[in-house]
């Protein structure tokens, strides 16, 4: 997920992206406490792109 396609999105469907990616990595964490999660690196793409949100989203509400 790119910075510039997350800037196009409006704050509803920020928030909506949000939620998806904290689900995601909520059901992560459940694959990963139960050894069941082979790639361990989604967790870490997931938690970054969970920033990322969170990081338009701030500087949309700044504007």
């Amino acid at each position: 997920m790119k910075v510039s396609e997350l800037q196009g999105k409006d704050q509803a469907a920020l928030t909506k992206e949000l939620n998806e990616l904290l689900k995601a990595q909520f059901s992560l964490r459940m694959q990963s406490a139960t050894q069941q999660l082979t790639n361990t690196a989604q967790l870490k793409k997931v938690r970054r792109d969970i920033a990322r949100v969170k990081t338009v989203m701030n500087q949309k509400d700044a504007k």
